[in-house]
């Protein structure tokens, strides 16, 4: 199985696993399981850390990189197929970036990891986080 991380999950994975559901956190500790980080993911840690909204241990160019390292992740780059799906989609959610993890996810056939209850509402294969 291959699943995109929503940024918040991919967080949790790192500093409180425990706000996952034990079977979420079987089901990425599984070496069948590709988890993939988006780089929309990589945008928005660093904008929100460098507003002070998300304190880190260490500035996000050396965190996100090691982290996924640990946990075995993948990078995901936007292609301009994936930031054009965006604009295919119902307004139900303004968070840009949960718009591009939701296209990057139709797009490239990953099932998206996330808390959001809002991005139940797309067409989208969903696992529940918690």
């Amino acid at each position: 199985m291959r699943v995109l991380l929503d940024t918040h999950v991919f967080l949790w994975l790192q500093t409180a696993p425990g706000r996952l559901a034990p079977t979420v956190l079987a089901r990425l500790a599984d070496p069948a399981t590709q988890l993939v980080v988006s780089a929309a993911t990589a945008w928005e840690v660093a904008i929100k850390h460098a507003l002070g909204r998300l304190p880190l241990p260490e500035p996000p160019v050396s965190y996100l990189p090691s982290r996924m390292a640990a946990t075995g992740a993948t990078a995901l780059s936007v292609s301009h197929d994936d930031a054009l799906g965006v604009g295919l989609l119902p307004a139900l959610h303004r968070d840009p970036f949960d718009r591009l993890l939701i296209s990057q996810a139709r797009g490239h056939g990953f099932v998206l990891v996330t808390a959001d209850p809002a991005i139940t509402q797309y067409d989208v294969e969903v696992m529940p986080a918690r």
